[in-house]
């Protein structure tokens, strides 16, 4: 594997560790020249439905549009890497198992909304405000009560 910061082609795994579910492995990497560790993901290679936006177009899946909104509304929350990366993978695994070639992205924003309410309930109220594209205080106000409860 190529180094990210000196672009050295020999690295040299130093750990390595399986997820807790096991569905992927991480490694810590040297490289060889500038002796700069890294991290690298190894997962299974698997093809996700395509998404279908509100206005009709069709999209491919990105793992990172999932994992930007999810820090997005998980900034500065006491939430790890570790969390969002499980909950990126149950999410995919949800997807994966409906065995549909296309799904609606209001589907995909319904089960970010579950996993965020289970890491934070701050980062939910946040997903969910803009998710939901709310119109006055009295929504935003329903929501917070729903939480509370």
């Amino acid at each position: 594997m190529k180094c990210p910061f000196c672009s050295h082609s020999e690295t040299q795994v130093v750990e390595t560790r399986i997820s807790e579910d096991g569905d992927f492995i991480r490694r810590r990497r040297q490289c060889g020249a500038c002796e700069k560790r890294f991290t690298t993901y190894e997962r299974p290679d698997v093809s996700f439905p395509s998404i279908v936006k509100k206005d009709g177009r069709r999209i491919d899946y990105e793992r990172s549009k999932l994992m930007a909104s999810m820090q997005l509304a998980l900034r500065k929350r006491p939430v790890s890497t570790e969390q969002i990366d499980s909950a990126i993978e149950r999410i995919e695994e949800r997807l994966h198992n409906l065995g549909l070639r296309e799904v609606p992205s209001t589907r995909i924003g319904e089960l970010v909304m579950r996993e965020l309410r289970k890491l934070d309930k701050v980062a939910y109220v946040r997903f969910a405000s803009v998710y939901r594209s709310f119109e006055d205080i009295d929504e935003f106000k329903t929501l917070v009560d729903e939480v509370r409860r």
